[in-house]
């Protein structure tokens, strides 16, 4: 078995070859390859959703828009792309998995890992918290974004967290877990737009949404019963006004229906009064004028009334005996 020559006998041998003999074959392959490389890193496209920073030397010189462009080669310039159009998120206190395009009839995946460092938040009246929260926006200024801030995602990351922090420990458990979500999120957007214009990210907020805002899950249990609690006593109060709201109304008509009956029958009975005393009063007039004559015309109004009230009337004269013979007792009544 022939052993490897050693290094000086390699040299010696490499010595021995004349190169010049093979320039015609390395020269052309060379420059091919000088060609193409300075083809490959002068060409560059930009998608639609994007705009690309062009840097010569290290310096910003340009941007452009989508579509194919040329640069200087061998990296003297060189791009970078940034999606201006896109609209980026980031999520707090839990993460999806895989691709983040929307994919028919396929359920979102989340990281089984642990992100309550960034979820626990303490509350104004001294209660922990557990919220899970997205940040929309979109890159409006790419020379600053790539360029102004170091680190610009890792900054903007730890802004969302401060922010929400801040407005987390102004407000009760209560605030934050029911009736205060639509103004953390509305005060949180706010904040975080000026920020960026202090800064200089070239990031425009788009909104700030709260997915997911409980009680830790080792209080969870006692946390649900208290809000159950609140929850009936909540209900109770508001069966118990709308009984009232019911049944007030319904007592003061009837109420306000019984004066009116009272006060319509006291009138009648006033003006009836009055009419008696009106009649009395003429009768009484021509009674003094004509005695005889309004005595008989009492009494014989006073007895039409009385038969027109009776049924069955026998007329008999004064001078008639056995009158019993005359009535038919067996007739019925």
């Amino acid at each position: 078995m022939r052993n490897p020559p050693d290094l000086p006998d390699l040299l010696e041998e490499l010595s021995r070859i004349n190169l010049f003999k093979y320039k015609a074959i390395l020269l052309p392959g060379l420059m091919a390859a000088l060609l193409g490389f300075a083809l490959y890193t002068s060409v560059f496209t930009v998608d639609p959703e994007e705009k690309a920073v062009v840097l010569k030397f290290g310096e910003y010189d340009r941007m452009v828009d989508q579509g194919l462009h040329f640069k200087l080669p061998f990296y003297i310039e060189q791009e970078y792309k940034v999606p201006v159009q896109r609209q980026l998120k980031l999520e707090f206190g839990f993460r999806t998995e895989g691709s983040q395009e929307r994919v028919q009839y396929v359920p979102t995946q989340y990281s089984q890992q642990n992100f309550s460092s960034e979820s626990l938040m303490l509350t104004g009246d001294l209660n922990v918290a557990s919220i899970e929260w997205v940040t929309q926006y979109k890159i409006s200024d790419p020379v600053l974004y790539l360029f102004k801030v170091r680190n610009v995602d890792q900054t903007f990351r730890d802004m969302n967290e401060a922010v929400l922090r801040e407005i987390i420990g102004d407000r009760t458990i209560n605030e934050v877990l029911t009736v205060g979500r639509s103004e953390i999120q509305s005060l949180a957007k706010d904040k975080l737009s000026k920020l960026c214009k202090e800064y200089t990210l070239g990031i425009v907020v788009s909104q700030v949404i709260l997915q997911d805002v409980s009680p830790p899950d080792a209080v969870k249990p006692a946390f649900n019963e208290v809000n159950q609690a609140e929850q009936e006593k909540e209900t109770t109060i508001q069966n118990a006004l709308a009984a009232y709201n019911k049944e007030i109304p319904k007592a003061e008509g009837t109420a306000l229906k019984t004066i009116e009956a009272a006060e319509g029958y006291a009138v009648k009975r006033v003006n009836e009064a009055k009419g008696q005393v009106s009649r009395f009063s003429q009768v009484f007039e021509e009674y003094a004028k004509s005695p005889d004559i309004t005595r008989k015309r009492i009494y014989l109004e006073t007895m039409s009334e009385i038969y027109q009230a009776v049924d069955r009337k026998i007329i008999i004269d004064e001078s008639a005996t056995g009158v019993l013979p005359l009535l038919n007792l067996r007739q019925e009544r």
